[in-house]
């Protein structure tokens, strides 16, 4: 048996130019990192006892025979395209809930494909892992998905991700004092909007519009870069970066009607009122966990104005997808 965690992911700037259909004619730049909240991939030969020849448990448990009766995607063409031809069990669990913009389908794809290639003796780098997960997801599924998620899986870190016309993706770790980083992660609050979505049907219609929004994008990469420079600026308060937060998500919303509704704009407004200098919605738009950055004095404010969601504590964390069981 093989036990691979990946952490979900925090992406603060950037979002939306790691999409292909962006990066292939211009440029791209998000700044992100991995968090101490964690799926589980569980993988092993499946026992000769059984009348089926695959088990795969996530929120539904699917038991069977042939490889193409299996329904999750992922697991059906990783199989099918990296080879497994042995009966497997395959079992999924997770910190945090699915389609809740943390990066949660990425995180599964990199931690199967890990423990899928384990399962055949094969060692993998992190820039490989995270290649074949993007290349599993957009180009063998069709998913309508970015690059960030699948590379920040796979390295874990704070991080400068970088995607150019080549399709050639740089990872430039962002080296922070252990004080800033702390001040930094002190400051992030974490913040369950109550209600998930279909992240991919908000994608598609966010590539869609793509082409007509680089006015938008580029101001975005603007502020990616201006992030990057807060963080490694002794000189520059860190408070900027909330503000840059708060930037970027106004332009941000104009991406698409998709990305935000009343519910959201109610919940951003009521944390600004509160004391919060910026935030963002995570991943796609829609619902899912909005993260807000404001002062420590101004933390209980906030959840006060806030007191019918839920708050999730959550560290840095820096290792990626990793193996913690294998026998």
């Amino acid at each position: 048996m093989i036990l691979v965690r990946t952490p979900f992911r925090i992406s603060f700037f950037g979002g939306g130019t790691d999409y292909p259909v962006w990066y292939e004619k211009h440029f791209g730049l998000t700044i992100c990192t991995t968090i101490n909240k964690y799926a589980f991939i569980s993988i092993r030969r499946l026992p000769p006892f059984f009348d089926y020849n695959y088990r795969v448990r996530y929120h539904i448990t699917e038991e069977v025979k042939n490889l193409n009766q299996i329904k999750h995607p992922v697991v059906r063409e990783a199989i099918k395209f990296y080879g497994y031809k042995k009966g497997i069990e395959i079992v999924h669990s997770a910190d945090l809930p699915a389609r809740s913009g943390l990066g949660s389908s990425s995180t599964f794809t990199v931690g199967f494909l890990h423990a899928l290639f384990l399962m055949q003796n094969k060692n993998i780098t992190k820039r490989k892992l995270a290649l074949k997960a993007i290349n599993l997801e957009q180009n063998i599924i069709g998913e309508s998905v970015g690059s960030q998620d699948q590379t920040i899986a796979s390295y874990g870190g704070l991080n400068q991700i970088k995607f150019n016309k080549s399709k050639v993706i740089q990872v430039e770790k962002i080296l922070l004092s252990e004080k800033k980083l702390k001040t930094l992660e002190d400051r992030l609050l974490l913040c369950f909007t109550g209600f998930t979505r279909n992240a991919e049907k908000i994608a598609k219609f966010q590539i869609i519009n793509t082409p007509f929004k680089e006015k938008e994008l580029l101001k975005i990469l603007d502020i990616a870069n201006k992030g990057k420079k807060i963080l490694l600026n002794s000189m520059m308060s860190l408070d900027n970066f909330g503000d840059l937060l708060n930037e970027q998500w106004h332009i941000k919303k104009s991406l698409s009607n998709k990305i935000s509704n009343k519910s959201i704009d109610d919940i951003y407004d009521a944390a600004i009122k509160a004391g919060a200098l910026g935030g963002k919605l995570l991943g796609a738009g829609g619902g899912g966990f909005m993260l807000f950055y404001a002062r420590k004095e101004n933390h209980n404010k906030i959840k006060k104005a806030l007191k019918n969601k839920l708050f999730v504590p959550f560290k840095f964390e820096k290792n990626g997808s990793q193996i913690i069981y294998q026998s």
